[in-house]
């Protein structure tokens, strides 16, 4: 099994990709706004996937609610962002616990339908005032007591729907001054001020999933990103941390990084990661990643199947409106609390 998580070129498989995923057998695969039409034909896009191993996959996408959704309106439903859920929390907290769990089962089942395994939720990055808004009101709010507590509910409320959820960016992106998609952030803070954005990584290390951040901290490694950084990832993510899933990187096309997408596969592994995320389906950064990356040690290999094992034995369609409509009128019943 390849540890890497691959991007597909459009709607269905093409003969190309069948072909060559056959062959190498990657880990997972994501899921992308271009792959996605409607429900008839993103549930047979994941199915070809399953049908391609015989088994099931982790079929990942990006679907936090709110801007980052890749499955849209009108043929899904929007789902707010998470801050909503934590401007109920300051005034409701009991209320905004349930709001959000209520919420993220429900969007989990809009997944679960169509065949999605994972989606890379929840954004557990602490901002602070003046960071890039590249996280913004796709986090928790700016405290990290509220961040830990409303995303334990959605991990539980994507646990109701049967998905899985992959926190990010761990170590925590909440600093960047700039978009790791464009350019490399580094963050300058100190170890008493960067504990505080390991706090809700801390509390929730249990998640059997979770994504790098593309940023460099000065006070932990200043020649590498954490996605590159053996000493990030072995002494603060293994080590302070003790996140002890499985550790998957950010897309390694993202602008943060500096050369070859294979080459960039190969260091994060060395550095830690147990498996490379490469989104955009370019046949010779793919073949490249095959061709560069290592056998997964024990350990990886030993947390790549405590994901396989979690995950459903089969997806067949569900009859979800009805208990979806239950969820988000209770959501928005509680939300409408704040208005």
């Amino acid at each position: 099994m390849l540890p890497a998580i691959f991007g597909l070129e459009g709607t269905e498989l093409t003969d190309a990709e069948r072909s060559f995923f056959r062959e190498i057998s990657p880990f997972g695969y994501i899921i992308f706004g271009r792959n996605v039409v409607n429900r008839a034909q993103l549930q047979s896009l994941t199915e070809s996937l399953r049908n391609l191993h015989g088994r099931p996959v982790p079929i990942l996408i990006d679907q936090e609610g709110g801007r980052v959704a890749r499955m849209q309106p009108p043929e899904w439903l929007a789902y707010p962002p998470a801050q909503r859920f934590a401007d109920l929390y300051a005034v409701r907290p009991g209320e905004a616990l349930l709001a959000a769990q209520l919420n993220y089962e429900a969007l989990g089942l809009d997944l679960a339908e169509v065949g999605v395994t994972v989606t890379c939720a929840p954004v557990l990055d602490v901002p602070i005032e003046g960071a890039h808004d590249v996280i913004g009101d796709r986090a928790f709010g700016l405290d990290p007591d509220t961040i830990i507590t409303l995303g334990r509910a959605c991990l539980e409320g994507l646990h109701q729907a049967g998905i899985a959820g992959v926190v990010k960016h761990i170590p925590g992106h909440g600093r960047a001054v700039v978009d790791s998609h464009h350019e490399l952030p580094r963050v300058a803070a100190g170890f008493a001020e960067l504990e505080q954005d390991l706090r809700p990584f801390r509390a929730l290390n249990d998640t059997s999933m979770a994504m790098t951040a593309h940023i460099v901290y000065d006070a932990w490694d200043s020649d590498h990103c954490a996605t590159l950084s053996h000493r990030v990832i072995q002494d603060v993510i293994r080590g302070n941390i003790g996140f002890d899933g499985l550790l998957m990187s950010d897309d390694l096309d993202m602008k943060a990084l500096a050369g070859s997408v294979p080459d960039l596969a190969l260091a994060a592994q060395q550095a830690g990661c147990d498996v490379v995320l490469n989104c955009w389906a370019k046949r010779s950064d793919m073949k490249g990643i095959a061709e560069r990356l290592a056998s997964p040690g024990p350990d990886a290999l030993n947390r790549m199947q405590r994901v396989y094992d979690a995950l459903p034995s089969a997806q067949s369609p569900l009859t979800i409106t009805a208990r979806q409509q239950s969820l988000t009128q209770k959501r928005d019943e509680l939300l409408a609390l704040f208005e």
